[in-house]
This record gives C-alpha cells, structure tokens and sequence, in this order.
C-alpha cells in the first residue's frame, strides 16, 4: 500500500481515476492458469492501451471457478505485470467471510492498491441494509487498505443509496462499482460524491456520465481492452476528450464507436459472455484462453459469425 488507513479515502479521491478494466483470466487447454498469457494481457493493456487500473479476479475472471490460492497468484501477476502509473483493484468476492479476509489481507500484502467487494447473497433475508451494512464493517475494519463496494444484481438484491451513503463514512471506503439502473447512481453521486468515487460498468454511458455527472472513474468491465488496440485507442480518446471539455469531440469520438460496439454485442451468445469475449481478445492478438466450467466454449460457427462482424466493424488492429 503507498498510503495509511486514514489516508485511504484521499490517496483514492487523487489517484482512483480514469479508465479501468475488467480482467479476463486466461486457462490453458488443460484448465491451468495461463501465467505467462495473463501477464502478456496485462502489460498490453496497461502499457498499449492506457488503462489506469485493472480489476482482477472479478465475475469477469471467472473468479468463481478459481481456488483462493489461484486468486492470490492471478493478483500477485498482475501488480508484476501493470504498466508505470497502472494500479489495480482485488476481487475478494466471496459467500464465505474468512476468504474474503484472506484475500483482502493478502492482496494488502501482495502490493494491491486497493480491494472490492461484492454484497453478498443473502437468504431468507428481506430487509438487507442492516445485515449489509455490518458485513462491510466487519470487512473494513480488518484491514487497512482502500476498499469498493459492488452492488449488482446477482446478489438477489440492489443496495439503496440510502444504504451507500451510509457506508461511504467507513475510514477505508473509497469507491463503489454500481451496477444500477442510472437513477440509482445519480443519486449517490449526489450524496456521496464528496466521500467516494461513484462508477457503474457500462461503457455506454460513461461518456454520459463525464458530461453531466462530473464522473473521474471508469470501474469497469472488459470494453476498454476489447475495443481498442495499440493503433486505436478510441475510448481513451473521447475520455480525455471529455475531460478537457470538449463536449462535440468526444460524442464524435465515441459515435465512432458503434459499429465495433454493435459487432461485440449482437454476435455473444446470451449464455457465453466470458467465451465469446476471450476469443474476441484472441481475433485482437490478445490471450484470450478457455474457459472454466461450468462455462460454456463457443461453437464453430458462432465463432465464424464473430470473426466476420469483427473483421468489418472497423476497429483498427
């Protein structure tokens, strides 16, 4: 860590900024982690492609198939591989509260800058603020480094901004990954934007979310290394583009985009995002690898029907 527990919400405020990313980990064909593929990825994406911070071991990267100890090691890679000035984020995401702990203590130790935590699943339970709210403070007060909370709707249940808000006073909290409908995060970020970075992961309304939010961070999912290159940066373009102002330019920008977006989206078969995304990252000249189960491969043909859109959306590679 580079700050102190009471330093947590003001190193994140300064430096917890711009375009992050969501790691996919790549397997080999006999299920093995890919060490030397992810660490390729990461400092591709890192160095390449600008990306200000990676989210390791999240849903994404199949975190749910993978052991405790090839959790620390794919974080442990990726805070040897990132970029200079590239930080990274721990999934410590678990149903069981010591292997959060353990996580969230080895990612402290592993040189993290910061950890993230999705709310848990919860059962026979209706009224979820005050369980949710003494598990993120068990959570924060174990542990010195910088945590974010997730609420998605995998968890059975979308936590208020009521409940964010509260826990956004937690020494050590410092962000949220928001996976809400807009409403929802637009009113935490008026409630407690002056505590923590309030981010949701869809690209399509970043843009938005700059302009009229006064959004600094992107957190996260995988589009900022599946549509771009080294030779078309595009969505760090209209980023920075917005970050200076220049409203018109980065809408041109990332109008730009909608082909290569359109190519992505209605090419992934609905039950395999994670396979369909790895083998767009191998059309890229990424790692992109198998997946686990009880994911499921992409067949031949939905892989032709995926080269054919990628190589006429006309993203530069």
């Amino acid at each position: 860590m580079h700050y102190a527990r009471g330093d947590a919400k003001a190193y994140a405020h300064a430096n917890m900024k711009g375009i992050w990313a969501a790691a996919l980990t790549p397997f080999t064909e006999d299920g093995q982690l890919d060490e030397d593929g992810f660490g390729e990825n990461v400092r591709h994406w890192t160095e390449d492609l600008g990306i200000a911070g990676l989210f390791v071991c999240g849903k994404q990267g199949e975190f749910f198939s993978m052991s405790p100890g090839e959790r620390k090691r794919c974080l442990e890679l990726a805070v040897e591989a990132v970029g200079p000035g590239a930080q990274t984020i721990m999934s410590c995401s678990d149903q069981n509260l010591d292997v959060v702990l353990d996580l969230a203590r080895h990612a402290q130790g592993a040189g993290a800058d910061y950890i993230v935590v999705h709310a848990p699943t919860l059962h026979f339970v209706h009224e979820h603020d005050e369980t949710v709210y003494r598990y993120y403070k068990t959570i924060s007060q174990a542990v010195d480094i910088g945590m974010a909370l997730w609420s998605h709707p995998d968890s059975g249940y979308l936590m208020s901004p009521q409940l964010c808000n509260r826990l956004a006073d937690l020494d050590n909290v410092v962000a949220i990954k928001y996976s809400v409908p807009r409403p929802m995060y637009a009113e935490l970020t008026a409630l407690a934007s002056d505590r923590i970075q309030v981010s949701t992961a869809s690209e399509d309304e970043w843009l938005d979310n700059i302009l009229e939010l006064d959004w600094k961070l992107y957190l996260c999912s995988s589009p900022p290394f599946l549509l771009q290159t080294a030779a078309d940066r595009r969505m760090h373009d209209y980023t920075q583009a917005a970050f200076a102002g220049d409203a018109a330019g980065a809408r041109r920008i990332s109008e730009s985009l909608n082909p290569v977006r359109d190519a992505l989206k209605r090419t992934r078969p609905a039950e395999k995002p994670h396979a369909h995304q790895k083998y767009w990252q191998d059309l890229l000249g990424q790692v992109g690898g198998r997946v686990r189960p009880p994911l499921l491969e992409l067949t031949d043909d939905e892989k032709a029907a995926t080269r054919e859109a990628f190589d006429q959306c006309g993203l530069r590679v």
